[in-house]
């Protein structure tokens, strides 16, 4: 072998290649042929060995190919068959690569009364009697002088921080973009303890879509202590209102009516040979001056006064 890789002057690759005839016979023979179509190229496995592709025509497995692996074993042997299998081509739809169980379980999976054992060295625990590189954790350790078995280690709480910032309570979140206002100044904000506390708290209002979840600092909803928002009426009011159940209501005064013309007197036609002569009264009452329509009243009832006395005298 070592010969072969060594002396090789690329007639023994040119063997292989030509073995197209070969190759087909045993795929054929493996398949049938009405499963196998056209010669689509070589690929090189080593310095002793190629693979002849076929296309496949097997229902289900549009995109796939026929491998037949040829080797040549020396320059005067002959070639042989390794295998014929099928794989897939580079427009094959296949399965996904395979992930271990336990790197496939997600968040919300685990379901009452199911286990998930934790890995004996997951990076994201530390041994409690060692360093934790949190301080608020050194502190409570060696107050109490016992511990947990286990605590969180500096990676395990840089993987927390960072799936919390960017969830769906961190600052680039819908909510958190059109809130007023962030978490770090709310007073329903409760911060974490240890190094975790600056970036990170409890969310302690019920009306808040993040109640008892863990919100970041700039994390913010409508429910915030500190908004202040002014209840106005969404009925427009103007600034001048009459209440009409309050005003007094008076008629107007009438126009005066006009007096009446008086209607002329009608005219008495007296023999002045029978009528005697009145005699004019001794004195004569001076009438004070009254407007024309007075005077003209006064002069009417004088002549109807006249006319009587006239016709007293006749009968006389």
């Amino acid at each position: 072998m070592t010969l072969l890789l060594t002396l090789d002057d690329g007639s023994i690759q040119r063997k292989l290649a030509e073995a197209v005839d070969l190759a087909r016979a045993a795929v054929l023979e493996d398949a049938g042929a009405e499963q196998v179509g056209a010669h689509v190229g070589v690929d090189r496995e080593d310095a002793v060995s190629a693979s002849h592709l076929f296309e496949a025509t097997v229902t289900g497995y549009r995109g796939w190919r026929w491998s037949v692996t040829v080797a040549l074993a020396g320059e005067d042997e002959p070639i042989t068959v390794s295998e014929v299998v099928l794989i897939p081509g580079p427009d094959a739809r296949v399965a996904p690569a395979w992930v271990p169980w336990d790197r496939r379980v997600q968040a919300g999976d685990l379901g009452v009364g199911d286990i998930f054992p934790v890995e004996k060295d997951d990076p994201r625990l530390a041994p409690a009697y060692l360093e934790s590189d949190d301080p608020a954790v050194e502190a409570v350790a060696k107050e109490t002088g016992l511990g947990r078995v286990h605590v969180l280690s500096r990676h395990g709480r840089l993987d927390a921080a960072a799936r919390w910032h960017g969830g769906e309570f961190g600052p680039r979140s819908d909510m958190a973009r059109s809130a007023p206002d962030v978490c770090g100044s709310c007073g329903f904000f409760v911060p974490l303890a240890g190094s975790l506390s600056a970036a990170f708290g409890a969310c302690t209002n019920d009306i808040s879509p993040a109640d008892g979840h863990v919100v970041d600092v700039e994390y913010g909803c409508g429910a915030h202590s500190e908004i202040e928002v002014e209840v106005t009426s969404s009925v427009p009011v103007a600034e001048l209102v009459y209440d009409d159940s309050l005003m007094d209501f008076e008629p107007a005064p009438e126009a005066p009516a006009e007096a009446p013309e008086p209607e002329p007197a009608e005219a008495t036609v007296v023999d002045e040979s029978e009528a005697p002569v009145a005699e004019a009264p001794e004195t004569a009452e001076v009438q004070p001056e009254v407007e024309p329509e007075a005077a003209t009243v006064e002069t009417t009832e004088t002549a109807d006064e006249a006319q009587v006395e006239a016709e007293s005298a006749s009968e006389h």
